[in-house]
């Protein structure tokens, strides 16, 4: 296995609302505690990017301004280097805003925001309310379903193309449009491009979701890092979970 977990951020100030930051810090602790490495870099606007300098690359969620202003520089400058990050099975992680990014386009009053392409998708800001709440799916990794708990806040309806794959079906909230029953998307050419409208931050309620990231990044099976003592990881994830009313 690889000594180090490497992750750039893109937009690390324009795209960081409800604590998606904590997203990097629960990785970043974890790889501390099984004595890997982790180094983490940042990619702003105009910043190109190198598809091999990185295992992972993450976009947080943003308000429709920031989301906007990254919505071009995706689409642009560092359009080829994703996608050709996808195709060698780098990881690619979204949440809210940078999920609705990930596919074609994203239109709201009247504006149509450009997408990266990574996945086929389209996002929707429709009349009617906003998709709040608490929210938990289904996830089947190749593994056993398990679980991703959180918080949803998005105006936007997320459709899927027919041949994508939801990263999950919804078991308590809205997910990707309040009606289809879905939430997310995992695509790309080796199925490791990830987005999700869960918050929270997501990955310290879901501890398990952290681990699969981090060992797809490095190319391995999560049953191969070392096992930690996950007992508060354990009790923030069931905390989540009955906050969605499982």
């Amino acid at each position: 296995m690889a000594d180090a977990l490497r992750v750039c951020a893109l937009y690390p100030e324009l795209m960081n609302i409800y604590a998606d930051r904590g997203n990097l810090a629960l990785l970043q602790k974890r790889c501390g505690w099984r004595g890997l490495g982790f180094e983490l870099s940042g990619a702003g606007l105009d910043d190109p990017l190198d598809p091999d300098a990185h295992d992972l690359f993450y976009i947080g969620g943003g308000q429709d301004r920031d989301q906007a202003l990254c919505a071009e520089d995706l689409a642009t400058v560092k359009r080829d280097a994703l996608h050709a990050a996808a195709a060698t099975g780098k990881v690619i992680f979204a949440v809210c805003g940078g999920y609705q990014l990930l596919g074609h386009a994203y239109e709201l009053g009247g504006e149509r925001l450009p997408g990266v392409g990574l996945v086929d998708l389209e996002t929707v800001r429709e009349d009617g309310p906003r998709l709040i709440g608490n929210v938990a799916i289904e996830v089947d990794l190749g593994g056993l379903p398990r679980v991703l708990a959180g918080f949803e806040n998005h105006g936007g309806r997320t459709r899927l193309g027919a041949s994508e794959r939801p990263l999950g079906r919804v078991l308590a909230g809205h997910g990707n449009d309040g009606r289809s029953g879905f939430e997310g998307v995992r695509g790309g050419p080796k199925g490791t491009v990830v987005g999700t409208y869960l918050h929270g931050p997501l990955l310290p309620k879901n501890s398990w979701f952290s681990d699969w990231l981090t060992a797809t990044a490095l190319g391995r099976d999560a049953s191969e890092l070392s096992s930690l003592d996950d007992r508060l990881e354990d009790a923030a994830h069931q905390a989540a979970r009955r906050a969605a009313g499982l």
